[in-house]
């Protein structure tokens, strides 16, 4: 299997001698299983890799298959979506809770990935490859490793190369004449010009013998039809300020200095001429130069009046390498020196403020609703929403705030809750300058900020926000306003949440009554009121009712939505948990395995609503005596929660609290053998049933009670954490072995326990 986005390029001449060397330390030393190939933007680096790719994947005479593939590294995002795109291609089998870039690493990793080569291009940001404050995980984390695998970068940065590569780094020289001429003469249409051998080696010198320089300048020569001397006459014409200015942002040091200005020089007279030749590929490639470069939908591009004109404007850029069209798609990619430069030119242009504006106008017109059904869509527009919306430029403006709106909800679904939490904060500061108090739009934005507060554990401030909303919405709306409902609806989901149930409970009844007045039995937004009001019910202890309508939203959603829908999946969920709660164990266990499973396909593995689904199945496991299973999900879960939440979260302490449950009630744990006629007058349990003296002495003497006691301990210890996690805990032991205990000695979870240190307090 391979992954090759680019076709071969035929007009490659030359550098046999790099080729050979990269062939020799890739597949022939046994030491470099990771090469650097390194150079100026424009030297011919992808291009050489391509090549490579290519006879390896050709190769048939040294019997030694690998599996060829390309990964784009100018971002995170960029590699992400290469990584589900080889996972689909590959038909990989993967744990469907894993991060698609893990999965990727796992896979080429294993024996059964076989030999394969891997290409990372555009290696040239060296705080998108590694870790930084800004970049929480970077493309580095998740490169494979084996013993029957090879890897390529191709960067312009030497510091780079040294990274990746150590001293397996190969430098690509420019190009001498004989081959410059040999490319160019390839390249052309018209051979004839290739005679006047003064005027080529002129051209060539100007070009700095780049091969992307000539590249495009002989695409250009060949779609214009003018003349090589006309072609020199427009590069010997242009301003010095202008090709300084085109060549500002190249931070490569001194790999720039023997061609500075010369891929900038041949870009000018390209932009220049498609503003005179093609309006409609200029709007593109300006457009294209204000989002993300790599994978840009087709759909996400200005509209240009018809589908003619759209495919002739990326013929046009294609034409001129500008644009390359992924094989088998409608996604387009931008060479990232391109990117750059087209911004500069726009700059130079005083087209910038105009472009800007029109790049956030048709973003902000496209991107879609937060509906499930348009997940695929947005999913491919987040990374160049992201990016629009990170410029100090959009900062303050209508269609950003139009942009940001969604945005945020669309991160919020997709359990990005801080990213969604940052974005819905800026937009109401925005809305708050310019929108009255009592505006919808602004009225909407603070309600689901709180909702993304309320995801981010911060329920104080959730509920505040929540109040506030519906203060107004009751002097503007009447009783019953689907709006005003809404509101009531999602406050009563924080008081929930707050532990105010009671208020909950009384407050999502009256929007299920005021709904059944107005709406259908199976709409929507009837059956989440049911749904919360379900939640209210199970959390103040109407077990029986929780269950009955949680069933009834179950069967109603089953009729409406896919199986795999995010809403319905909730609602078994729930049930699986009143199940629980009802003594319906079995139930429980089967019912929450399938959510647990569904979500899998549909979220990522950090996703909350996973880890939640996942949390409730251990504790369906506890209660079903599947001790070991219990104990390794919340394991897992712990550990996610550790690093996506802070240390106070209630979903984070509740897992933690869960966990310090199921390693006490593990049976995994040292037994004591202690002969309860010995007991010494001191023990702890002296005067109490035999049966409570063995129970404390197998408990005190597991070797992971002291894991669950500190756990518990450290939760308790904790602002914001309840009560009864402790004490759920202490109780239920306390129960087991008849008497009470002061777990004061116990020592602090950042050690463990020495064996004197097993003093526990007795208290009658």
């Amino acid at each position: 299997m391979h992954y090759l986005p680019f076709s071969r390029n035929r007009n490659l001449v030359g550098r046999e001698n790099v080729i050979a060397k990269l062939k020799r330390l890739l597949f022939t030393d046994l030491d470099s299983q990771r090469v650097a190939l390194v150079g100026l933007g424009g030297i011919g680096k992808s291009q050489i890799a391509l090549e490579l790719a290519y006879l390896i994947k050709n190769d048939i005479q040294s019997h030694e298959h690998r599996s060829v593939i390309w990964m784009p590294a100018l971002s995170l995002a960029s590699f992400e979506q290469a990584c589900t795109t080889i996972i689909n291609k590959f038909g990989i089998k993967y744990a469907s809770d894993e991060d698609p870039k893990e999965t990727f690493r796992k896979f080429l990793s294993s024996d059964k990935a076989g030999k394969w080569f891997l290409i990372i291009d555009n290696a040239d940001d060296i705080s998108v490859l590694y870790r930084s404050e800004q970049q929480p995980g970077g493309i580095a984390d998740f490169l494979p490793y084996n013993d029957d695998g090879r890897i390529l970068f191709t960067t312009r940065s030497q510091e780079v190369a040294v990274h990746v590569a150590q001293n397996n780094v190969v430098e690509i020289p420019e190009m001498d004449r004989t081959e410059a001429r040999a490319l160019l003469h390839k390249s052309l249409i018209k051979k004839d010009q290739m005679q006047n051998t003064a005027l080529i080696d002129e051209l060539l010198h100007e070009l700095t013998h780049l091969p992307l320089a000539i590249m495009q300048a002989s695409a250009y020569i060949n779609t214009t039809k003018i003349l090589i001397k006309q072609y020199l006459q427009l590069l010997q014409n242009t301003d010095q300020d202008r090709v300084e200015l085109l060549s500002h942002g190249f931070h490569d040091g001194s790999h720039y200095r023997s061609a500075q200005g010369a891929v900038a020089t041949t870009w000018v007279v390209s932009f220049n001429q498609i503003r005179d030749m093609d309006k409609d590929a200029l709007k593109l490639l300006s457009f294209a130069a204000y989002i993300e470069p790599k994978a840009i939908p087709r759909t996400l591009l200005p509209e240009l009046g018809s589908e003619q004109k759209m495919t002739h404007a990326i013929g046009t850029l294609c034409g001129y390498n500008f644009f390359s069209q992924r094989e088998g798609s409608d996604t387009l990619d931008i060479h990232s020196l391109v990117h750059l430069m087209t911004r500069v030119w726009n700059e130079a242009q005083g087209l910038r403020k105009e472009m800007q504006q029109m790049v956030l106008a048709r973003v902000a017109e496209v991107f879609p609703t937060d509906e499930w059904e348009n997940r695929h869509l947005w999913r491919q527009y987040l990374p160049h929403a992201i990016k629009l919306l990170a410029t100090e430029w959009s900062a303050e403006d209508k269609a950003s705030c139009k942009l940001g709106f969604w945005v945020g909800r669309c991160l919020l679904v997709e359990g990005r809750v801080r990213e969604s939490m940052a974005r819905l904060e800026g937009v109401l500061t925005y809305q708050e300058t310019i929108l009255a108090e009592n505006h919808p739009d602004r009225l909407a934005s603070q309600q689901d900020l709180a909702r993304a507060y309320l995801a981010n554990g911060q329920v104080k401030k959730a509920v505040g926000l929540l109040e506030h909303v519906l203060t107004i919405r009751k002097v503007i709306f009447a009783e019953d306003d689907l709006d005003r409902l809404l509101s009531q609806q999602e406050l009563a989901g924080a008081y929930l949440a707050d532990g105010q149930i009671k208020k909950a409970v009384e407050l999502q009844q009256h929007v299920v009554a005021m709904r059944q007045n107005i709406l259908a039995e199976d709409h929507p937004d009837q059956l989440a009121s049911q749904h919360h009001l379900a939640r209210a019910y199970l959390a103040d202890g109407q077990i029986k009712k929780a269950v009955e309508l949680q069933q009834h939203v179950v069967a109603m959603r089953q009729n409406i939505l896919a199986e795999d829908h995010p809403d319905q999946l909730a609602s078994q969920h729930h049930l699986a948990r009143a199940y629980l709660a009802d003594g319906q164990i079995k139930k429980a266990v089967e019912l929450q395995q399938h959510v647990v499973a569904m979500r899998q396909n549909i979220l990522a593995e950090d996703h909350p609503d996973q880890l939640a689904s996942q949390h409730h199945l251990a504790r369906a496991y506890l209660a079903d005596g599947q001790i070991s299973e219990a104990v390794e999900l919340l394991e897992y879960v712990v550990a996610v929660r550790e690093t996506t939440l802070a240390e106070n979260h209630p979903d984070r302490l509740s897992s933690q609290h869960e966990l310090a449950e199921a390693y006490q009630a593990n049976d995994r744990g040292r037994v004591s053998n202690t002969d309860e006629t010995s007991t010494p007058l001191n023990h702890p349990t002296s005067g109490v049933s035999p049966d409570a003296r063995q129970l404390f002495d197998k408990v005190a003497s597991s070797s992971l009670f002291d894991d669950g006691t500190r756990i518990v301990r450290f939760i308790h210890g904790k602002p914001g954490s309840q009560t009864t996690f402790f004490d759920r805990f202490r109780i239920g032991l306390e129960k087991r072995v008849g008497q009470r205990i002061d777990w004061s000695p116990f020592p602090p979870i950042s050690r463990p326990c020495l064996p004197s240190e097993y003093k526990v307090v007795w208290k009658p």
